[in-house]
């Protein structure tokens, strides 16, 4: 509760919201949250990795404050995959009850992600964008792969056309694995259905190749990105950013995958009104103190304040960023239609663990001319 009293202070947000949200987590964890930190976790949940069932984020535009967001596994603890989703489907609806805003998207993919025996390392998350009022909005995560991995792509593909997305999935680029389906409820001006796809072993190039949205990043754009939340060598860095002469080189990051997010809004086209990609910075840097320096880069590329990210990560932790990698976990670079770029930063809560410092692992270098596509999951 004190993280996210405090992380609400750093975000802007006055004493009586931060206290309504602070009381919403609790309640939203339940069990969990009385449980002692002294004790193991209660599950191996997927969504951090110390398996801890809460991840922030702070998500910044150009101007005004950042929008602080609480990722949580309501069904954490509950035993099993299938008591985790009934427990977060009953969590879900409690709230949509308590703010007065329907369900009917979730309700209309319910059978596809919540089969008799799921499978996969998730079965439901939600996220709570916490705004100004004491009202937040409010996202859902679910497991395309809850009837198996080879039936994931069928289930989004499934889950767009009830949707109204008849041709959403056609629009989408080739992926390892699809992470995600994520659903908006609640007040949103246009609410999303987002897919998330995992690319292992990707290059800047191809990172620069991934948007299907109209209008959206330049090449160069995404490949700036790319390095500097990578922060490959400069020198490296600088023969791949074009990406577009066949024999450059260029860089691969060949640990934990980079992520790739298309949202579908309208339904007559069937493409995508937003792009955003996720790198995952823990695992290419030594400590947090490079991982910060990266995030507070790519916020100043952008022309976005980072003095709230500084003041978040003090509100987190007293360690200091060196003595430890993970505290930040994902930077991420949204694109939507008729909007300013969005840059938006993961926090851990590192409740139970801290991971220790090491090296920084080197991204392998390649000839783009032949290296195909992101390898097998």
């Amino acid at each position: 509760m004190r993280q996210v009293l405090r992380l609400c202070e750093a975000a802007g947000l006055d004493g009586a919201d931060s206290a309504a949200y602070a009381r919403t987590v609790l309640a939203a964890l339940g069990p969990v949250a009385d449980r002692p930190l002294d004790l193991p976790p209660p599950d191996d949940s997927f969504l951090s990795d110390d398996h801890t069932p809460v991840e922030f984020s702070l998500s910044f535009t150009p101007q005004g404050d950042p929008t602080l967001r609480v990722l949580l596994e309501p069904g954490c603890g509950a035993g099993d995959m299938a008591r985790n989703g009934r427990a977060g489907l009953r969590v879900v609806r409690e709230m949509a009850r308590r703010w007065g805003f329907g369900t009917r998207p979730l309700d209309e993919v319910e059978d596809l992600f919540f089969p008799p025996d799921p499978q996969g390392p998730l079965a439901l998350w939600c996220a709570l964008e916490l705004l100004p009022g004491g009202v937040p909005k409010l996202k859902v995560y679910l497991n395309p792969a809850a009837s198996g991995q080879e039936r994931s792509a069928g289930t989004v593909r499934e889950a767009l056309r009830r949707l109204g997305h008849h041709r959403a999935f056609a629009s989408l680029p080739d992926g390892d694995r699809h992470l995600f389906l994520a659903l908006d409820l609640g007040a949103w001006e246009e609410p999303r259905v987002k897919v998330y796809l995992a690319h292992h072993d990707l290059s800047a190039g191809e990172a620069a190749g991934l948007s299907r949205l109209d209008g959206g990043p330049g090449r160069r754009a995404v490949t700036s990105f790319f390095h500097t939340a990578a922060a490959l060598p400069e020198a490296d860095a600088a023969a791949g950013t074009d990406a577009l002469d066949p024999a450059a080189p260029d860089l691969r990051l060949d640990r934990r995958p980079v992520q790739s997010c298309h949202a579908f809004t309208g339904t007559a086209t069937g493409r995508p009104s937003g792009f955003t990609l996720y790198v995952p910075v823990r695992d290419y840097a030594a400590h947090d103190g490079e991982a910060l320096d990266r995030a507070v880069s790519v916020l100043r590329d952008h022309g976005m304040d980072p003095v709230p990210l500084v003041r978040s990560v003090s509100a987190l932790t007293s360690r200091r960023p060196e003595d430890g990698v993970g505290l930040i976990a994902y930077v991420g670079l949204a694109h939507h239609q008729g909007r300013p770029p969005r840059v938006t930063v993961y926090l851990s809560s590192e409740a139970y663990e801290v991971r220790k410092p090491a090296p920084a692992p080197a991204a392998r270098t390649t000839s783009v001319a032949g290296s195909g596509g992101p390898g097998p999951s």
